[in-house]
């Protein structure tokens, strides 16, 4: 099992906006591709943070997820073009769970 976590810093007005945005068109588009583990905002440290937790079988079907995800009109059309405004930075980190842990 590959976990991809998502690290993204949004604008100060852009938090409120990013995450209805994410929950009414984002969310139902990207569950056609990948399986959400978790989403959370930050309580602490930077208020303009929220994370999220991806599971993938493998490399490979990450990588045909983020295709077929890139490769969705709606995707592009309809949340990309509202959504990237609202980001001022991504960190993206693919993580191998190890045999003992909870969540494989």
């Amino acid at each position: 099992m590959l976990h991809e976590l998502r690290i993204y810093e949004l604008r100060v007005d852009g938090v409120a906006p990013y995450l209805k945005l994410f929950e009414t068109v984002g969310l139902p588009i990207v569950q056609r591709y990948m399986k959400l583990v978790g989403y959370w905002r930050n309580v602490s440290g930077n208020p303009n943070g929220v994370t999220h937790l991806w599971a993938h079988e493998s490399f490979a079907t990450r990588q045909a997820a983020r295709e077929g995800l890139a490769n969705d009109a709606e995707w592009r059309d309809r949340y990309l073009p509202r959504a990237l405004p609202l980001i001022e930075r991504q960190h993206v980190t693919l993580l191998q769970a190890m045999d003992f842990s909870p969540i494989r």
